[in-house]
């Protein structure tokens, strides 16, 4: 047989004549009858060994539980080819009970029939419904169950349905918002190397169905699709609706011992192991003797040895799938609420980090402007300090704007240490500068030249009265004097001619 790349078991979920507990729109509650117009048209009078049964075996262009989908192009291509294909115990290929004899389509909520051509670019939900046959010679007691499972009195009503089988190569994926199921608004991913890097979301690879923007993503099968069968469960997934037999079964018939092998009737089935040649033949490792009863174990506690005497194979493999789905879903569950949790804590993280960022970034801003401010306050505290200096050195000394030039870049950077020492230099080097010595220098001139001038004042008055004593005594002595001769010698100055010489007027400096 060819082997696949991928198979998938599409398990499809029984519906109970009540509410739907999804309360999907799309739900209906449509009637078991409606699908027993699907029933193989078999004559079970003569054929007492088969079961005609009918059923939904998928709805397509809606997904189902386990994350995959099939479009109605690829339903209208592949439907006729469940047709021949084997009817299994929950997916056990080793338990096959029947075939599968004919290939429909039905409305999804009405099963009302629909012709290929409907369907074929249908973008609704739409269901591909079988029909087949059980062979009762191979399991009689699930034969019984199935014909249990269409009495509305039986706790059992409806509690068996179909999932299918299918081998594929390709497929796309599809996106779909929230709970939504249908596919006629779905995101189709086709590209090869984004199915790639989204495939591992899916619930069949592991993944938990969910992109990272919490919408779902699907599996939709296309390309060469394959039907493999359909299998018998108590546990389905998908939104169909039981499996249908005719309502009423053939009465029981006993063998009538006057009756030749050949024209004896079946009384039970399957059949002894001893049975003739003549009669319907049957696996060596079924054991007729005993009835095998078709139950559901709910614990661990209820497998006895007792009951493995009594129960069919498959009712063990039930429980212990159940049990196991149920160990996954509490693992997925588990394993969502650790997503959740880390996921919250990562957005927790970046919350708290962004906020770590805008303090950290307010912290530099105020650290920059209160080095800015106190740059700012050193900066004035300066130039405060400078223009008091040079203030100083403008009231202590007389300075030219050269002078000032040189004092302003010499104490421009200077701490207080530093200019006292500077400014005791310079009161050594500008003491000719100083404001104060120059006024007291200035004061003392104005006094000694003050002074002077009060004693010259005095000598000329002095001599003033010394001329006249003199002019007097000169005009006294010249009454007296004589005349010299040519040849007498040069004689002394006389005194008026010594003090007029001495005092002449054109040596002093007479002060008004």
């Amino acid at each position: 047989m060819k082997k696949y790349k991928f198979e998938s078991i599409f398990a499809n979920i029984k519906i109970r004549p009540v509410v739907s507990e999804e309360k999907d729109k799309y739900l209906s509650l449509a009637s078991i009858n409606k699908l027993r117009k699907f029933l193989p048209d078999i004559n079970t009078e003569d054929n007492v060994d088969l079961l005609p049964i009918a059923f939904d075996a998928c709805v397509v262009n809606r997904v189902n539980k386990n994350g995959d989908v099939m479009d109605g192009a690829t339903a209208a291509k592949v439907t006729k080819n469940f047709i021949n294909k084997p009817i299994n115990i929950e997916h056990n290929r080793n338990q096959v009970i029947g075939c599968i004899v004919s290939a429909n389509f039905s409305k999804f909520g009405s099963n009302d029939s629909l012709a290929e051509l409907d369907v074929k670019d249908m973008k609704a939900p739409f269901n591909i419904t079988l029909g087949g046959v059980i062979w009762k010679v191979v399991n009689k007691d699930l034969a019984e169950q199935i014909e249990e499972s269409n009495d509305p009195t039986s706790e059992n009503y409806m509690s068996i349905s179909a999932s299918w089988e299918l081998g594929f190569n390709d497929y796309n994926l599809v996106v779909l918002d929230g709970g939504e199921k249908n596919i006629e608004n779905a995101q189709v991913i086709s590209d090869a190397t984004e199915i790639e890097k989204y495939s591992g979301k899916l619930r069949s690879n592991g993944g938990t169905g969910k992109l990272d923007n919490n919408k779902s993503i699907y599996r939709q099968v296309l390309g060469k699709v394959v039907p493999l069968g359909i299998g018998l469960t108590l546990n389905p997934a998908a939104d169909v609706q039981g499996v249908a037999v005719q309502t009423e079964v053939p009465v029981e018939l006993k063998i009538n011992e006057n009756q030749s092998s050949e024209e004896q009737k079946i009384e039970e089935l399957p059949l002894e192991d001893n049975a003739s040649e003549n009669n319907i033949s049957q696996e060596s490792t079924l054991d007729v003797k005993k009835e095998r009863i078709y139950m559901k174990i709910t614990k661990i506690e209820d497998i006895t040895d007792a009951l493995l005497k009594e129960v069919t194979a498959s009712s063990i493999t039930e429980f212990v799938a159940e049990e196991i789905k149920k160990a996954n879903d509490q693992f997925l569950v588990e394993k969502s609420e650790k997503e959740n949790e880390l996921k919250a804590a990562n957005e927790k993280a970046a919350v708290l980090a962004s906020e770590q960022e805008v303090v950290k970034k307010q912290l530099e801003e105020l650290t920059q402007k209160l080095a800015s401010l106190e740059a700012e306050k050193v900066a004035k505290a300066q130039e405060e300090a400078f223009n008091m200096r040079m203030a100083s050195f403008d009231e202590e000394y007389e300075l030219n704007d050269d002078e000032r030039k040189v004092l302003a870049a010499d104490i421009k950077d200077m701490n207080d240490e530093s200019f006292s020492a500077y400014k005791n230099k310079m009161a050594i080097m500008m003491k000719d500068k100083n404001k104060e010595a120059k006024k007291a220098k200035m004061e003392k001139e104005q006094k000694m030249k003050a002074s002077e001038e009060v004693k010259a004042s005095e000598e000329v008055a002095q001599i003033s009265t010394t001329q006249e004593v003199v002019e007097q005594a000169v005009d006294n002595g010249s009454k007296a004097s004589v005349e010299i001769p040519n040849s007498a010698p040069v004689a002394e100055p006389t005194i008026r001619e010594k003090y007029a010489k001495a005092f002449d007027m054109s040596g002093f400096e007479i002060v008004k």
